[in-house]
């Protein structure tokens, strides 16, 4: 016969191994249905499926691109991708303005609507451009995308593959 006391430590140790089961064997969902994410991700940039690193970053409140060659010219903002990533030639409506604050200076940067994969969500999001050559990613994703469904687990990196439906149409 198994003791109380015994028995009451058999059943925690079983809870908290199957918690750690369940946190590393199902990395994809989180509590509510969030999907889950790591500190870096690939992500596609549709219509033009222009696959790049995001960096993940809560601390961000929007999200900014990697835009060279940056001009604005009749209400149309025409950039470059960075040549490691297709150096495409594009150009998209200005949407407007964002003041950004970033390591004590301000910027205002242009902002432009995009489509983004990530996972298999396919979001339209709003993203301001700038020269992003100092820093490791080309594409910092912020609070603005997160808030529609993810959590961040910084423990993990590449976690989440993009495959919307979107990526395997013609």
């Amino acid at each position: 016969m198994v003791k109380p006391l015994r028995m009451r430590g058999i059943i925690c140790r079983m809870a908290i191994s199957l918690t750690i089961i369940i946190a590393f064997c199902v990395p994809s969902v989180g509590a509510q249905g969030d999907m889950v994410i790591g500190a870096v991700e690939n992500i596609v940039l549709m219509p033009e499926k222009i696959s790049l690193p995001a960096r993940i970053d809560t601390g961000a409140a929007t999200t900014s691109l990697d835009a060279r060659e940056l001009a604005i010219r009749d209400g149309m903002v025409e950039f470059r991708i960075p040549d490691i990533y297709g150096g495409k030639q594009m150009q998209l409506p200005l949407k407007g303005w964002k003041q950004i604050k970033s390591s004590g200076a301000e910027q205002r940067r242009p902002v432009v609507e995009m489509g983004i994969c990530i996972g298999d969500k396919h979001l339209r999001i709003d993203i301001n451009l700038t020269d992003r050559s100092r820093v490791q990613y080309p594409l910092l994703i912020g609070r603005d995308v997160l808030e529609k469904g993810f959590i961040v687990d910084v423990r993990k990196m590449h976690s989440l593959p993009p495959h919307c439906r979107e990526l395997t149409r013609p």
